[in-house]
């Protein structure tokens, strides 16, 4: 009862109760009386999930422990290695199974604090870098994710197109730093030495010495998104039909939810105002590289039909993305399956394929190998201890300028 008093007054919302029913306490005051409340006993752990947070993302880490089989928070630190994960364990040596994400602080503080515990990677996170990993390799084969241009119709009657869609400015601009790029790589200068020479970030001359050709580099920007295309098919038949006025196609695609201005309109149609002729038809936009990632990642039953088919279409295009998606799928299975006994073939197939980002997601399971086949084949997840961040999260949110780690430390351990 005492808990639960204090904890209900350390808010704004206590002190009003408080006020409310005659209590004078000043907030400081219910600052130290949580402060001051003893902690829960830990008892007997035989499954602990470790999992860290972010005080201040990027800059200033914790670390929480969960009790797995009541999803009750046992210990609350500052920092995220594997020291105090250690000690921590060597007081509980009768932790059995250790559930984590694929942390190397977390793993060698599990190996040094309980040598007798097995560790188990967290699915949700494989899986997340696995897609990762996915995401990288389609990202090298942005050029190719567009379908062939379908064979145009005879039609010899048709005004011809007058002058072709000149090529984007930026476009222009990446490949003639491709092109630079890849000269002074070849002389042998370092991609240090050439980002000073062409006055470009260290990750530009990555992208750019990286890309086999200019085509890898430009296609991002010819696949941005842009508030005109969903409406550029109608805009093309309009304007083959003899309607060239921008304000009265800007109001037509308006009526059918176009949210943008009318300048983009005008932008887009400007190509087309030299002398007569027909628009030229854009074709289908490529799909993008998170959504072809998307496609790959999904279970071939819970894709739409139409989608189904653009991802046939694209792996009877590539044989690489082909390759990629068998890849996946086996994963998938091992994982929903608890197949770990496959994993050291599976390792071994993708690594002398030539997909690369995928190799090296393959090469770093290596370096974590039993976890991640504990992974794929114990029943145990990390669940339990995702659903504490969210509501560590929130705590502290309701905490701004008082989350100080000792306060935080209680309300997270005591207010269940």
């Amino acid at each position: 009862m005492l808990t639960r008093i204090g904890l209900a007054l350390a808010g704004r919302a206590g002190a009003r109760l408080a006020s409310a029913v005659g209590i004078t306490v000043g907030k400081d005051t219910l600052l130290r009386l949580v402060r001051a409340l003893p902690e829960p006993e830990v008892g007997e752990v035989e499954v602990l999930g470790v999992d860290d947070f972010a005080f201040r993302k990027g800059r200033h880490y914790g670390t929480v422990l969960i009790d797995m089989a009541t999803h009750r928070p046992l210990h609350l630190c500052e920092g995220r290695e594997g020291e105090d994960l250690a000690a921590w364990l060597r007081d509980h040596p009768e932790v059995k199974v250790i559930c984590r994400d694929r942390s190397s602080g977390y793993a060698e503080g599990a190996r040094i604090g309980a040598p007798q515990a097995e560790q188990v990677a967290d699915r949700y996170h494989l899986w997340a870098n696995l897609g990762q990993a996915v995401e990288k390799t389609v990202n090298g084969h942005r050029s190719r994710l567009a379908e062939p241009p379908s064979e145009p119709a005879d039609t010899p009657d048709e005004p011809q197109v007058v002058r072709l869609p000149t090529e984007l400015k930026i476009v222009t601009r990446l490949r003639e730093q491709h092109a630079a790029a890849h000269e002074l790589w070849q002389q042998g200068m370092s991609k240090a030495g050439i980002g000073r020479k062409l006055g470009l970030h260290q990750a530009t001359v990555r992208k750019l010495v990286d890309a086999p050709s200019a085509d890898d580099v430009v296609a991002k920007s010819l696949q941005r998104a842009h508030v005109v295309d969903p409406y550029v098919g109608y805009l093309h038949r309009r304007w083959n039909d003899g309607v060239r006025n921008a304000t009265q196609l800007y109001r037509e695609i308006q009526e059918q939810g176009y949210p943008g201005g009318e300048l983009a309109v005008q932008r887009h149609l400007r190509q087309y105002r030299t002398g007569r002729g027909h628009a030229p038809d854009p074709g289908p936009k490529p799909p993008s590289v998170r959504e072809v990632t998307s496609w790959i990642m999904t279970h071939f039953e819970h894709l739409r039909d139409e989608v189904a088919g653009k991802l046939h279409r694209l792996r009877e295009r590539d044989p690489e993305l082909d390759r990629l998606t068998l890849h996946v799928r086996k994963f998938a299975v091992m994982m929903t399956a608890r197949h770990g006994d496959r994993l050291e073939d599976w390792i071994t197939e993708v690594e002398r394929d030539s997909l690369a980002p995928l190799a090296g997601f393959a090469r770093n399971l290596r370096r974590d190998f039993d976890a991640v086949r504990n992974g794929l084949s114990l029943p145990h997840s990390s669940g339990a201890v995702e659903g504490n961040i969210n509501r560590l999260k929130m705590l502290k949110r309701q905490m701004f300028g008082r989350a100080s780690l000792d306060l935080l430390r209680k309300r997270v351990l005591l207010a269940r």
